[in-house]
């Protein structure tokens, strides 16, 4: 590539006003810039009246012919390949210009046409490495042959000028430009189009085809809601454990009870007792309901109870203690009768939860009272087994043993004393004194036999004394089982009472009625529902995409 040459500009430059005429064209000579014409005539002209002086820079003649003829070059509306091969030219003539226009101009000045179209293909044919080939040379060689604009001409003043059909670099870079935002635009159009489709095939037909079902295709379903709750004899009796009770709300007593009456209903058990009661799976395998909603002939119990669930929706409100039930079907009075069933199912198993409670807590007590009636028996049997076996009433007799023993002791004492007086007599009477000795002998015998009585065990039987223990032993176990058993029924009796307290009740505060509108389905807030869901997904898979698409890349 060849450096342009820089061009050399010499400027008078003043910087006192000359005294006249005469003296600034002196002055100016030896700039050396004006040609030697020019300061002739100027030396020779008579000096003016002088005017005011005046600082700056003044160009040479030379530099303004140069100037204008440049501005005339460039008026011509020549093409940058034209330019590029004038450039070209004056270099192989040995010039330095500092522009392509300047090029042209020096080429003119030494008498070259720069767009002839023989200068043209003599260029080419001394430079074979600039890439043209011949037929492409002639080419543009007839083209500048063709275009050529010999200078100077005159140019008729009232004659038109159409635009040259080469665009200068301003207007080739603002064309570029807007060739490039028509590019963005269509891509953006493009992509906009790609992207209506997208939502149209994943998002807008979707949601069209579910409002068609839900508007047109589904069978409208009646639902019949009630209300009912559980309540408890809690604080009915008097007293002070009465009056606490009532202060209590019932539900916190009966959510258990609650929360199971709710579980039953939804279970598969109340599902399989209303099919076999009312015809459940009847009723939703009709050839009336749609196919989406519709029960299949020969469906299992699972798939039956996902339908009971879908349409049979219980709720337990724990700050009321109220069960809501709702019941949707395809007849309003299938739907009001189904609710009124599922009630009495409740009820049912209320009264069944109740019962267990009440047999719970007085199931023990009845068992308590049983072994004290059983053992009262058996220590009752005993004691009449004894009395049977020995005296009626030993202790009586004791009594009367002992109260003989005491007065044959004290007949014995006598006798003995008598006996002793009869002896410390120097001359005792004999016959006296023998028959103290016998009488001492059979009262001594007496108290041995009374004795014997009380203390001394027979063959085969126990003593008198044994079995007047064994008696008040008997009497004692008698009359501690009499102490059990009144009080195992007092306890039964107390269960009794505790347990009816605890009897739970239901009772329906919204009764089912028939409705005459249907409820579901609700199509429109369906559709909406499909529309987001099916944006959601889309949103979700396209900025996944976009994330791995992004990885990838990177």
């Amino acid at each position: 590539m060849t450096t342009k040459p820089k061009a050399k500009k010499f400027r008078i430059r003043r910087t006192t006003p000359p005294p006249g005429g005469a003296t600034s064209a002196r002055t100016a000579a030896p700039a050396g810039t004006a040609p030697a014409g020019a300061a002739e005539a100027a030396a020779q002209t008579p000096p003016p009246a002088p005017p005011a002086a005046r600082d700056g820079q003044v160009s040479s003649a030379r530099e303004m012919t140069a100037a204008q003829s440049i501005d005339d070059i460039r008026k011509e509306g020549l093409t940058g390949r034209q330019l590029r091969m004038a450039r070209r030219m004056a270099q192989k003539q040995g010039m330095a210009p500092t522009s392509d226009f300047d090029a042209v101009r020096l080429l003119r000045a030494k008498g070259i046409d720069p767009f002839q179209r023989a200068n043209i293909l003599e260029l080419v044919a001394q430079d074979p490495d600039d890439g043209l080939e011949a037929p492409v040379a002639e080419a543009e060689a007839a083209a500048v042959q063709k275009k050529k604009v010999q200078l100077p001409q005159t140019v008729p003043v009232g004659q038109m000028q159409l635009p040259s059909t080469e665009l200068n670099p301003a207007d080739r870079r603002a064309a570029e430009i807007m060739e490039i935002q028509r590019d963005i635009g269509r891509r953006r159009r493009r992509k906009m189009m790609l992207l209506f489709s997208r939502l149209l095939a994943f998002v807008m037909l979707p949601t069209f085809i579910v409002g068609f079902y839900y508007y047109q295709i589904a069978t409208p379903m009646y639902s019949t809601k009630s209300e009912f709750l559980i309540l408890t004899a809690d604080g009915a009796g008097g007293g002070a454990g009465g009056g606490l009770g009532g202060l209590l709300p019932s539900q916190f007593a009966t959510g258990q009870d609650a929360i199971a009456t709710q579980s039953y209903l939804e279970s598969k058990d109340a599902m399989l007792r209303l099919d076999s009661d009312l015809g459940f799976r009847d009723h939703f395998s009709q050839p009336g309901i749609d196919a989406i909603q519709r029960l299949s002939a020969d469906a299992s119990n699972e798939s039956a109870h996902k339908l009971y669930a879908k349409y049979v929706k219980l709720g337990y409100d724990p700050t009321e203690g109220v069960i809501r039930m709702e019941v949707s079907t395809a007849d309003p009075d299938v739907s009001a009768e189904f609710s009124r069933r599922l009630i009495t199912y409740a009820e049912e198993r209320v009264d069944e939860l109740s019962q267990e409670k009440r047999l719970d807590a007085v199931k023990t007590a009845i068992a308590s009272l049983e072994e004290a009636k059983f053992e009262r028996r058996e220590a009752q049997k005993r004691l009449v087994i004894m009395q049977e076996g020995t005296i009626l009433d030993p202790t009586g007799q004791i009594g009367a043993i002992r109260q003989l023993i005491s007065s044959v002791e004290l007949q014995l004492q006598e006798k003995q004393l008598a006996l002793n007086i009869q002896l410390n007599n120097a001359r005792p009477n004999q016959s006296k004194v023998d028959a103290l000795r016998s009488e001492i002998e059979v009262l001594t015998t007496e108290y041995e036999k009374q004795n014997a009585r009380l203390t001394d065990a027979t063959e085969g039987s126990t003593s008198l004394a044994s079995q007047a223990a064994d008696i008040q032993i008997a009497q004692a176990d008698l009359a501690t089982a009499d102490l059990v058993l009144q009080a195992a029924l007092e306890t039964k009796r107390q269960s009794e009472i505790e347990a009816n307290k605890q009897v739970r009740y239901l009772t329906v505060s919204v009764k089912p009625l028939s409705s005459q509108d249907p409820s579901y389905p609700k199509a429109f807030e369906n559709t909406i529902l499909a529309f987001l869901i099916f944006a959601g997904i889309y949103l979700m898979i396209s900025l996944t995409a976009s994330i791995l698409r992004e990885q990838v890349s990177s």
